[in-house]
């Protein structure tokens, strides 16, 4: 019996990881599309799209599938009836949390149906248009592995970033800077042979917000979760402070 306990663990963990595994290629392909529909569908010449390409390549998305991905962002893939659009959610968490979904979707209706179900068997609440995103900016992330702050500041400097943020237990930074300007501080941070471990385009919150209730942040961490298990969601952001991190400003 034991046995038998022990292996459906094994098989219930493993389906867990799939499920991920597959949501990640489906992300990570619908970035593809989107960048590639948005731009050129020539990553040489399209920054947005040759990060998504990285990307997809490093979790070991298969060559066939990117350049499926990149044949219906471009429009010229034969069996592809599935329009996705780009759409934005806002809402509240426990706590009066603010929280951002950024979603890529073939079906408005069935999106919103399911964030307004995660948030409401999650203490929150799905709101308007408009209701939270006044709190966010959006900013150009770069995470680097990084040892030495001496150097990641002069490349800051040189790479015209506006600050960043040390995990001194994981020795990695994220690089924040103006949208405009992440292929410059990218690039910046490459001759400083800096290892790049993500490139990406995030909403930053202009305040945050402190939970100190236990049962409030559990509420907010499960609906996080689950926000982030919709295939449509491509990322959520809050506003919810971490004390993580040290932010150093370089402007």
């Amino acid at each position: 019996m034991a046995g038998h306990s022990k292996w459906a663990n094994i098989k219930r963990q493993k389906a867990r990881v799939d499920a991920k595994k597959g949501k990640t290629f489906t992300q990570l392909s619908r970035a593809i599309i989107v960048a590639a529909r948005n731009g050129i569908a020539d990553p040489d010449g399209n920054f947005q799209l040759r990060t998504a390409i990285d990307k997809a390549k490093a979790a070991g998305v298969s060559n066939d599938s990117i350049e499926r991905s990149l044949a219906k962002g471009a429009g010229t893939y034969q069996d592809d009836d599935a329009q996705l659009e780009a759409i934005r959610y806002e809402g509240y968490g426990a706590g009066g949390v603010a929280i951002l979904i950024e979603a890529l979707t073939d079906n408005r209706n069935r999106t919103a149906a399911d964030l307004r179900l995660a948030f409401t068997k999650n203490g929150g609440n799905l709101g308007e248009t408009g209701c939270v995103s006044w709190m966010f900016e959006q900013k150009g992330v770069i995470t680097v592995a990084a040892t030495d702050e001496e150097k990641l500041l002069e490349a800051s400097i040189v790479g015209e970033a506006n600050n960043y943020e040390l995990y001194d237990h994981e020795f990695s930074a994220d690089v924040f800077t103006e949208v405009a300007n992440l292929e410059n501080l990218n690039q910046t941070l490459r001759e400083y042979d800096f290892l790049i471990k993500d490139v990406e385009l995030r909403w930053i919150p202009n305040t945050k917000i402190e939970v100190t209730d236990s049962g409030q942040w559990r509420s907010l961490i499960k609906l996080i979760d689950t926000l982030e298990s919709i295939e449509d969601v491509q990322n959520v952001t809050a506003n919810l402070a971490v004390k993580s991190r040290i932010n150093y400003q370089v402007d």
